[in-house]
């Protein structure tokens, strides 16, 4: 228990997908600039990640892995080099009814979000969570909770950026720092802020 409590916190904070890993930077940059369609996008995110990175968990070990088609009479099938493909199409079928459902129960949330919703599909945060789980051999139990903890930093980190991005505007920022500069300054600092629960001890 004390080891999926670890993981959990070293996926939000230490090990944060966005901040450490610099993954999911392209939409966190584009969407930031408001609040609102911040959390929504982030909400999406963790949702995303919590279903996405245990199935493509069950599909790796069921399908992909070495050994795992045993069950239909082929011990020594190999399929993990198709790993990178099978995850795609499983994290865009799945983003594919997600935003179906946002668009038939939040409509304004749908629009606000606009060309960003489909661009989780590409999210190589998304993707990257699970091939990290493939990488560091977790257990279902450990994928589970790597995959919402890695979602729930990332949304943390959006929401925190954009807050601070709304503090902004009423700051005087030097010109050549304006827009993308003061951005990446502002990501660097929120990084650090993180990675002050490395010295958390369970």
């Amino acid at each position: 228990m004390e080891n999926l409590i670890g993981l959990a916190l070293n996926s939000v904070f230490v090990g944060n997908i966005l901040l450490s890993y610099f993954l999911g930077m392209c939409s966190f940059l584009a969407v930031s600039r408001n609040l609102a369609t911040a959390a929504g996008l982030g909400v999406a995110v963790v949702f995303v990640m919590a279903l996405t990175t245990p199935v493509n968990w069950l599909i790796y070990h069921g399908l992909l892995a070495p050994g795992a088609l045993a069950w239909a009479g082929l011990p020594g099938a190999n399929l993990s080099f198709l790993k990178l493909i099978v995850f795609i199409a499983q994290i865009a079928a799945i983003v594919q009814a997600i935003e179906m459902v946002i668009d038939r129960y939040s409509p304004a949330l749908y629009t606000a979000l606009g060309v960003y919703l489909p661009l989780i599909t590409v999210n190589c945060a998304i993707l990257g969570a699970s091939l990290f789980m493939v990488e560091r051999n977790y257990s279902f139990a450990e994928t589970l909770v790597y995959g919402t903890g890695s979602g729930v930093g990332w949304c943390l980190a959006i929401v925190a950026m954009a807050a601070i991005q709304k503090k902004l505007r009423y700051a005087l920022v030097p010109r050549g720092l304006q827009g993308f500069g003061i951005s990446m300054i502002t990501t660097g600092l929120i990084a650090i802020g993180f990675m002050l629960f490395a010295g958390i001890s369970l």
